[in-house]
């Protein structure tokens, strides 16, 4: 199955690979394959996440990528949409019992070995068709409501492969992957701007007397940064709920699930203090120093017994 891809630099949007149904192996070296070529979005495969668990960490994200890339990568959202409606096709008879497409094949194995309900997949395509007709955001109630879509099913995929399923969890984690969205939305205003979007809610804009025209022109001023004073106000006592998680899980997923929290709550400091609140004209980034200063003290706490 080596399809030429209508896509040059992305061969596995070809639909090539609807044409014959792939055998477990050949679906899962494509899982793999795809999500080593991201490694640097996913080396937590080789880092953290138990051998036994790989294969899968690599089928659910696969899914997601292909996913992301048909909605980020096709340079048309009518087609995105198309393509889309397609995934969601082939993720409805994956549940049906008729797989195809490799991403498919594998994903069946994963969702019968750990009994991943529907939802969160569904959840996602949701977010990704609502990027192709929605570029504004008008109140945070509405930002948080794609977050829900957006971010929260990851983390409760995630949850899923590594045995919890309790509703307590569920919810830390949802306050979890909100901030984390959040902070990269307040991290690539400018990128997001470029690219046509704009994440932050006009009411908050708005308030604090700042306008789109005046975004456009990436200017710098006192009331910028009232608004992402404003944004990191509401986004870091997310990320304080759910610092509660880590304690609650076990193994190397809880050193994970600490290092990306705190990892978000540095993107927020280094905003306000590195940045000055100027995400307009730089990205605040989380330097190698205190990569390692985060991981030392995951480490420690790790060690700590889960409740």
């Amino acid at each position: 199955m080596k399809p030429q891809s209508a896509v040059a630099d992305l061969p596995w949007l070809d639909r090539r690979w609807y044409d014959e149904v792939a055998t477990p192996a050949e679906a899962e070296r494509f899982c793999r394959s795809l999500a080593e070529r991201h490694y640097e979005n996913f080396s937590v495969l080789s880092l953290f996440v138990p051998r036994r668990l790989r294969q899968h960490f690599a089928n659910v994200y696969a899914y997601c990528r292909v996913s992301d890339d048909l909605a980020d990568e096709l340079g048309n959202p009518q087609e995105s949409l198309r393509r889309l409606d397609e995934w969601q096709e082939h993720l409805d008879r994956c549940y049906w019992g008729e797989r195809r497409h490799p991403v498919f094949v594998a994903l069946a194995r994963t969702v019968e070995a750990f009994d991943i309900p529907k939802q969160p997949f569904d959840d996602l395509l949701v977010a990704f068709r609502q990027d192709q007709t929605q570029l504004r955001y008008r109140t945070w109630k509405d930002l948080i409501g794609y977050c829900r879509n957006s971010a929260n099913p990851v983390g409760r995929l995630v949850l899923y492969l590594c045995g919890y399923r309790d509703e307590r969890r569920q919810r830390l984690s949802d306050a979890t992957c909100t901030a984390l969205q959040l902070a990269n939305f307040w991290q690539d205003v400018a990128r997001d701007y470029d690219n046509g979007r704009i994440y932050v809610p006009l009411e908050i804009l708005e308030a604090w007397g700042y306008s789109e025209a005046r975004l456009a022109r990436r200017e710098y001023c006192s009331e910028w940064v009232a608004v992402m004073q404003d944004l990191i106000g509401r986004t870091r006592p997310l990320f304080a709920e759910g610092l509660e998680l880590p304690r609650l899980l076990r193994g190397r997923l809880r050193l994970v699930v600490d290092l990306f929290s705190r990892g978000g709550l540095e993107v927020l400091r280094a905003i306000e203090e590195e940045c000055r609140c100027d995400t307009l004209r730089r990205r605040p980034e989380v330097t190698r120093l205190c990569k390692a200063r985060l991981c030392a003290g995951a480490l420690l706490r790790s060690w700590r017994p889960a409740r």
